[in-house]
C-alpha cells in the first residue's frame, strides 16, 4: 500500500514536471531563436544564476528540507489551529527575510556579478549588461520562494500535481513576452524585458498555488513571533543544510566562473545542456525525491524503520531504472537532440557541437543526481541536515579542482564531467554514512537493479544510435530513435524480469 501511494504521488509529479517541462523548452526555443548562444544570452544566463541560488537557499532547497519534516510532525501531532498559527509565522518571517535580500541583492549587483562572472571583465558592456539584468531579476526570489514555500505545504498535504505543474508559470511569461512584445523592440531592449518578464512568471507561480492552500483549508497572513519554537527548530535545521541542498547551484556558479573564461557561448551552451538533461532527471529523479521527503518523514514520526528502509530503497531503484537509460539514450543521441530543440535563428551548428558536448558529460552523472536527493532526504527525514552538507562540501571541492583541471582540455564538456565525477562522490559519501546510521537498505536489490537495468539500457541506447543515422530529417530522426530505445528497453526488461518495469506498468494503473 505503502509503494502504491508513493508510485501515485510520483505520477502526479512526473505528470505536471512534464507539462513544465514541455512549456520550458518552448520557452528555452524561443530565446535561442531570439538570441543565439552570443552575448545577449550569456549576460542573462549568468545574471539568472544569481537569484537562483537565493531560491535554492530560501526555496526548494534548504528551506524545504528543514520544513517539511517539521511541518509533517505538526501536521501529525498538533491541531490544526497550531499548525495554522505556525505556517503564518513561517510565512512572516521568511517574507521579511526575502525583501531585505532582494533589497541588499539589488545594492550589491556589480559585486556579486564579477564575483560569478569576473571573465566578462575583458568586456565593459556584457559585464555592464549582465548587472542591469541582475538588479532587474532580483525581487524574482520573493515570488519564487513563497511559490516554494507553498509548493512544500502542499506536498505535505499530498498534493502533487499543482506544485509540480506552477513552475510553468514562468515559461508561459517568457513565452508570451517574446511573441507579443520582444519583436517589437531592440536587441538590448529585449533582453532586459526578457528579465522583467521572469519577475511577472515568479509572480504568478505563486499566485496559482494559493487557491489550492485556501482548498485544504489553511490560509497565510502575517504574524511575526521570532520566538516561536517551531520557526527556531526549522532555522537551526536550515543553517547547516544552506551549503548542502545549495551545492548544485555553487557548482552552477564554479561553472559560470570558469565558463566565462572560455570562449563566447559557453556558459549559454552550459545551460542549454543542462536544460535537456535536467528533462529525465525532473520527471523521474526530483519527481521521486519531491515525494520521497514527506514518505520518510511520516515514517520517522511514527517510528517505522522498516517502512522508512523499503521507501527509500523502491524510491532508489525506481529512479535507477528511469534515468540509467536516459543517461545512455542522451549519450547516443545528443547532438542529434539539440540540434533538432535548438538549431535555428542565431543558435548555429558550432552552437550545437559545443552545447551537445557539455550533454553528454553532464548525462554521464544523472543517475548520482537523482541518487543524492533521494539519500540526502533521508537524514533530512531524520531531521539530521549536518550529516549532507558536510558530503556536499567535499563533492563541492572536488568539484572546483576538477573544473580547472579539466577545463583547459575538454572546454566545456570538463565543466559538465566535473559536475557529474563530484555527484558520484556525494553519492558514495552518502550512502557511506546512511548504512552506519540506519543499517542495511537493501543493497543486494538496488545492485540487481543497476545490472538488468545497465543492460536494458545499453542496448536500447545502440538501437538510439543506429535509428537517428536513418535519414537526414531530424523531425523523423530523433522521435524514431528515441521510441526504438523505449521499444528495446522495456523489450528486455520484461525478459529479465525486472521488478521495476512492474512497478512502473502497475503505477500507470493506479487510479486517482
Amino acid at each position: 500500500m505503502q509503494y502504491r501511494t508513493l508510485t501515485k504521488n510520483a505520477k502526479q509529479t512526473a505528470f505536471g514536471t512534464l507539462l513544465s517541462r514541455i512549456l520550458g523548452y518552448i520557452r528555452d526555443m524561443l530565446v535561442a531563436n531570439f538570441f543565439g548562444a552570443g552575448v545577449f544570452a550569456d549576460a542573462f544566463y549568468a545574471a539568472f544564476r544569481i537569484p537562483n541560488l537565493f531560491r535554492r537557499i530560501f526555496g526548494e532547497g534548504a528551506f524545504s528540507a528543514a520544513f517539511i519534516p517539521v511541518f509533517t510532525e505538526y501536521i501529525h501531532t498538533k491541531g490544526k489551529s497550531e499548525t495554522q498559527n505556525f505556517l503564518n509565522v513561517v510565512f512572516s518571517a521568511l517574507v521579511l527575510v526575502l525583501v531585505i535580500a532582494s533589497v541588499l541583492g539589488i545594492f550589491f549587483s556589480p559585486f556579486l556579478v564579477k564575483a560569478i562572472a569576473w571573465g566578462f571583465a575583458n568586456n565593459p558592456e556584457k559585464m555592464q549588461l549582465t548587472v542591469e539584468l541582475t538588479k532587474l531579476m532580483f525581487p524574482f526570489i520573493c515570488f519564487i520562494c513563497l511559490a516554494a514555500f507553498l509548493s512544500a505545504v502542499l506536498n505535505v498535504l499530498h498534493s502533487f500535481f499543482l506544485s509540480a505543474f506552477a513552475p510553468s508559470a514562468l515559461s508561459i511569461s517568457e513565452i508570451f513576452y517574446m511573441l507579443s512584445v520582444a519583436p517589437f523592440l531592440i536587441e538590448q531592449n529585449q533582453i532586459k524585458g526578457l528579465a522583467v518578464s521572469v519577475i511577472f512568471g515568479g509572480f504568478l507561480h505563486l499566485l496559482v498555488q494559493y487557491p489550492k492552500l485556501r482548498f485544504f483549508g489553511f490560509h497565510l497572513k502575517f504574524k511575526f513571533n521570532f520566538n516561536h519554537p517551531a520557526l527556531k527548530k526549522v532555522f537551526f535545521l536550515m543553517v547547516p543544510s544552506v551549503l548542502g541542498l545549495s551545492v548544485d547551484q555553487i557548482n552552477s556558479f564554479i561553472d559560470t566562473i570558469c565558463g566565462s573564461f572560455l570562449e563566447s557561448g559557453s556558459i549559454t551552451s552550459l545551460y542549454y545542456s543542462n536544460r535537456i538533461m535536467q528533462l529525465p532527471l525532473a520527471i523521474f529523479g526530483i519527481a521521486l525525491a519531491s515525494v520521497s521527503l514527506p514518505t520518510l518523514s511520516e515514517s520517522y514520526v511514527q517510528k517505522d524503520i522498516s517502512s522508512f528502509k523499503k521507501s527509500l530503497n523502491f524510491s532508489i531503484r525506481l529512479s535507477l531504472f528511469a534515468l540509467l537509460p536516459s543517461m545512455l539514450g542522451l549519450s547516443a543521441i545528443g547532438f542529434e537532440a539539440v540540434r533538432l530543440l535548438f538549431e535555428r535563428g542565431h543558435f548555429d551548428i558550432s552552437n550545437s557541437i559545443m552545447t551537445s558536448t557539455a550533454l553528454f558529460y553532464y548525462s554521464l552523472g544523472l543517475p548520482a543526481y537523482s541518487a543524492s536527493k533521494i539519500f540526502a532526504n533521508a537524514f533530512y527525514a531524520f531531521q539530521d541536515t549536518k550529516t549532507p552538507v558536510k558530503m556536499a562540501a567535499w563533492s563541492m571541492i572536488a568539484h572546483v579542482f576538477l573544473c580547472v583541471v579539466l577545463m583547459r582540455p575538454l572546454g566545456v564538456g570538463g565543466l559538465a564531467f566535473a559536475t557529474s565525477i563530484a555527484s558520484y562522490l556525494n553519492t558514495f559519501l552518502l550512502i557511506f554514512y546512511l548504512n552506519k546510521k540506519i543499517g542495511s537498505f537493501g543493497f543486494k536489490q538496488i545492485w540487481y537493479c543497476v545490472g538488468k537495468t545497465f543492460i536494458s539500457s545499453t542496448l536500447g541506447a545502440i538501437a538510439a544510435f543506429f535509428a537517428v543515422k536513418l535519414c537526414s530529417n531530424l523531425l523523423i530522426n530523433v522521435p524514431i530513435a528515441i521510441l526504438s530505445a523505449i521499444v528495446v528497453f522495456f523489450l528486455l526488461s520484461k525478459l529479465l524480469k525486472s521488478e521495476e518495469l512492474e512497478a512502473f506498468l502497475s503505477t500507470l494503473k493506479t487510479s486517482k
